[in-house]
């Protein structure tokens, strides 16, 4: 097939590859425009722009993709289908029934679950065991189109928003291989979406991150690995952002107030949560890289009755 991609973030990648490598004629790719980064300020591609440029493909950076001159400019192609993966930019019907087999997405989720931004961290923030990349006819909705292809992916017990973005990157690149062949045998078979079963999967912010002690530990277990690697959990420890990255959850509670470190050990140090104790095994603080617990014990000293919260330290 002649195929437009669209398409962003590394997410995205992966597909555009194995796009490639099954034939198809990739024949434009369509991504957001670079951005400035860094200290400098020195213009960034995008990862899709950076594979498409190594593949020689002509890209596309439209600021608005709904105005006018670019909509024409996709006409131009004359594709067969257009694919879109985290392309970042809402779709009008105009493109949407430009090609003959209109526009397919790849959706990080078992859809209808998880419709927006962060499928991928959300499954991990709510203790999801499973989920999967879901291929989809787009229309005018948000994540609302006509199924036509899932996989399903478990989730380990230690996955964490990074880890599950890799698997899902992967599964979903074979998933729309498998699609766009479908629809070339007319195989392919459509199924409306019901209502989701779960909330929005609004897009991630540093707030997020900032951990209400008086929820369960496994909750804020989930939320923790749910952002790593980014925006990522925190909370505050004698002035000082900690940055929390793993933690273990202890089927105890004491009489201390949430977020009360109730207990020190060589390797660790647990907190009193709302529901259980949250045993702290790797963290970091301001101008230091990640670091086991053990090497923070053996470097700074932390004692049982100091408050940890989202506002300034006190007791400690």
């Amino acid at each position: 097939m002649k195929v437009i991609f669209m398409g962003t973030p590394d997410f995205s990648v992966g597909t555009l590859e194995a796009l490639i490598g099954a034939g198809h004629e990739v024949v434009l790719v369509v991504t957001q425009p670079d951005k400035p980064k860094g200290r400098g300020g020195k213009m960034q591609y995008t990862p899709v722009k950076e594979a498409a440029v190594a593949h020689g493909i002509p890209v596309f950076q439209p600021v608005k993709i709904r105005e006018p001159e670019a909509v024409e400019e996709l006409r131009k192609y004359n594709a067969d289908i257009m694919v879109d993966i985290a392309f970042g930019q809402i779709l009008p019907k105009e493109i949407l029934d430009m090609t003959p087999y209109g526009c397919i997405n790849v959706h990080a989720s078992l859809l209808p679950s998880y419709r927006g931004a962060a499928p991928i961290q959300w499954a991990v923030i709510n203790g999801d065991k499973v989920s999967g990349v879901t291929t989809m006819q787009m229309n005018e909705g948000l994540d609302t189109g006509d199924m036509i292809m899932k996989t399903e992916v478990p989730l380990s017990e230690d996955e964490t928003g990074g880890s599950l973005h890799d698997k899902l990157a992967e599964a979903g690149a074979k998933l729309c291989v498998e699609t766009l062949k479908a629809l070339e045998d007319k195989t392919a078979t459509w199924e409306v979406q019901g209502e989701s079963p779960t909330a929005y999967a609004k897009m991630l912010d540093k707030k997020l991150g900032d951990i209400d002690w008086s929820r369960s530990a496994k909750s804020i277990e989930c939320l923790i690995r749910g952002l790593n690697p980014w925006p990522s959990a925190y909370t505050d420890w004698n002035g000082k952002v900690m940055k929390i990255w793993e933690a273990g959850v202890l089927d105890e509670n004491t009489d201390a107030k949430p977020g009360t470190i109730v207990k020190v050990e060589k390797d660790s140090f647990s907190v009193q949560t709302g529901d259980g104790l949250l045993k702290v095994l790797a963290l970091q603080i301001p101008g230091k890289k990640r670091m086991e617990a053990d090497a923070f014990l053996r470097g700074y000293q932390i004692e049982t009755g100091c408050e940890l919260s989202s506002q300034m330290i006190k007791n400690c």
